[in-house]
This record gives C-alpha cells, sequence and structure tokens, in this order.
C-alpha cells in the first residue's frame, strides 16, 4: 500500500505511519535538523546570495547572477540594470517558500511580460524591488537583499509535464548520501507554481535512473499531468548521476547534514543549485509513496568509514542501495 492511499482517509494511526518509516515534523527537527545542522551554517542556505557565492567557492553551477542591490536601490540603478534585458528573475534573497519572486519571461513594449502572459510594468517592479528590501518575504520580516538573475534556459524534456511554470527536483541528502528524490511539477490549479500545498503535482524519481516511481496531486496518487494529461510513467530526467553528483556536493559545502537541494536542469548548462534548505519539508515522503525515516536509519547506522567516502562513492552507494521500482 502507497503512503498515498493512508492519507486520503483524512487522520491516519501513527502506528501505521511508524510500520511504513514516515518521519515526522518532530522527529525531524529534534532527531535530524537539531542533531546534524549547526545553526552558525544556517546563513549560508537561509541567504540566496550567501549560498550562490558559497557554491562558486565549490565549483557547484548556479544560474547567473545579474546583479545584487545590498540596500535600497534608485528606481535608475533598478531600470538600468533591466533595461537591455527581454528575460530575467527578481527574488529576495532571504525568502522562502518561492515568495517574492518574480519572473519575467519577456517583453511588451514598456511592460514586462509574466509565463502567464500577464503584463507588468516599471513602476511594478520597481514596487515589487522596494517590497523585498523591506523585508516583505524575508524570514523574520527583516530589511532584505536584492537579487536579478539571467532566466535559467530550461532544458524542453519537462514541458509537457507542467503548466505555466517550470518544475525542479528536490533531492534530500543526510550526512552526504542523497536519501530522495521528486519532481514537482506546477499545474493550473498552482497557478504554475510547483508548490505542493497549492496543488502542484510532486513525482518520486528513482535514485538509480532518474526515471519517475510515483505520483501524487493533493495527496492523491495519479498517472498522468491533470492539465497536459502527459504519463508520468514516461518521464525520465536526463543527467540524471550529474544531478544527483550535484546535491551530494552540497554536504560539503553548505556543512549541513541534513538538507533539501534544489535543482533545475539548464539546456545547456545541465543541473545548476537553485537552493538549499536546512529545513526541507516532508511531503517528499508523499510523492515517493515511502516512508523517510527507514533510509536515514541506515545512513545512521554506517560505521566512521561509510561516511568520510568521497562524493562519487556516496551517490553510488545511495544510486544502489536506495533503488525503487520504475512506475507501472
Amino acid at each position: 500500500m502507497h503512503l498515498s492511499y493512508l492519507f486520503r482517509g483524512g487522520l491516519v494511526s501513527p502506528f501505521a505511519l511508524n510500520r511504513r518509516g514516515v518521519l515526522g515534523m518532530n522527529a525531524r527537527n529534534v532527531n535530524y535538523i537539531a542533531r546534524y545542522n549547526d545553526r552558525d551554517k544556517y546563513p549560508i542556505v537561509d541567504d540566496k546570495l550567501n549560498t550562490k557565492r558559497q557554491a562558486k567557492r565549490y565549483r557547484i553551477p548556479v544560474p547567473e547572477l545579474i546583479a545584487a542591490f545590498e540596500t535600497q536601490p534608485s528606481r535608475r540603478r533598478v531600470m538600468g540594470v533591466i533595461e537591455p534585458l527581454d528575460k530575467f528573475v527578481i527574488k529576495p534573497a532571504r525568502g522562502s517558500g518561492g515568495k517574492g519572486i518574480l519572473v519575467i519571461v519577456g517583453r511588451d513594449g514598456d511592460d514586462y511580460l509574466k509565463p502567464s502572459g500577464a503584463k507588468v510594468t516599471a513602476l511594478d517592479i520597481q514596487r515589487h524591488v522596494s517590497n523585498i528590501h523591506s523585508g516583505l518575504y524575508s524570514l523574520g520580516g527583516k530589511p532584505d537583499r536584492v537579487m536579478i538573475e539571467a532566466l535559467v534556459d530550461f532544458d524542453p524534456v519537462f514541458d509537457k509535464y507542467s503548466y505555466e511554470g517550470v518544475p525542479d527536483i528536490r533531492v534530500i541528502v543526510f550526512r552526504g548520501y542523497p536519501v530522495m528524490a521528486m519532481l514537482r511539477c506546477s499545474t493550473h490549479v498552482s497557478d504554475g507554481k510547483a508548490n505542493l500545498h497549492q496543488g502542484a503535482v510532486g513525482v518520486g524519481v528513482d535514485l538509480a535512473t532518474g526515471k519517475s516511481c510515483h505520483a501524487v496531486q493533493h495527496g492523491v496518487r495519479i498517472d498522468q499531468h491533470p492539465d497536459t494529461e502527459m504519463r508520468f510513467s514516461d518521464l525520465e530526467v536526463p543527467d540524471w548521476k550529474e544531478l544527483v553528483r550535484l546535491a551530494a556536493s552540497c554536504y560539503e559545502m553548505t556543512g549541513l547534514g541534513y538538507l533539501g537541494c534544489d535543482i533545475v536542469l539548464d539546456r545547456r548548462r545541465g543541473p545548476l543549485l537553485l537552493e538549499a534548505n536546512a529545513r526541507p519539508g516532508l511531503a517528499i515522503q508523499i510523492a515517493n509513496g515511502v516512508g523517510l525515516r527507514t533510509r536515514l536509519e541506515h545512513i545512521e547506522k554506517m560505521d566512521l568509514e561509510q561516511l568520510e567516502k568521497g562524493v562519487d562513492e556516496r551517490v553510488a552507494y545511495s544510486m544502489d542501495y536506495f533503488a525503487a521500482e520504475p512506475m507501472g
């Protein structure tokens, strides 16, 4: 029985979840986040600008940074940066949950176009930048820094698996070992955002092959995308081993023992690290139909020699040990 069926009826017995190896929020917070993540490392991942700079030190590819405003920028400075650009992304450095991210995919005269086709004026952009800087989207509401990034040239392999948005891949890494992965696909209901709580589709991805093994929307198992009707059984993430290796490398980059790595696929550059998260959510278990706790406990039982292995050895181990059956 898949986890998605356990949750369809609402309340679920804790004993049933425990038998399935499901990790709960309290256990995640106490046994993994508090135990394996030093708080002095949080600024590396809680600030996207810090993450980007740290990633470059470790030669981990990230989307290109066009400009960063540490303090409230003037209208002239902002417009001077975006004036020659047709495509770009504006985001808060310390935002969370995708809040405050403005994606521009084209121009229409003096206006800018969002992926949905909606128009954004120059004044709208200036207000948005001001809101970011004032801390409207930041953790704790503190004044934030503004980032302008180049729009990723997304791999077209996912074109029919998403609606008015681009999927990203979340990989959970524990003590340097990738333990679970999922693809988040936007839908009409989720308003083009890859947010599972808003109705995006979570697709469990087999660590061994990059092929889909399970898919859910609103906690219910599905076989095809609700808008495009593309079957998830045909989905396979390209450059999979390279993508998993990138995620595993974030262990050394961040110094965090338990983290989530969000990765996108660029048509030319391949996998790029979008951001890292010291408090990754637990919906990845429902997307995979498999509990996370059992996998984490397996890594915890490893001896010191195994934990000191390099990135390639850790990736090879995870791809072999945590392999799943292809989606039927």
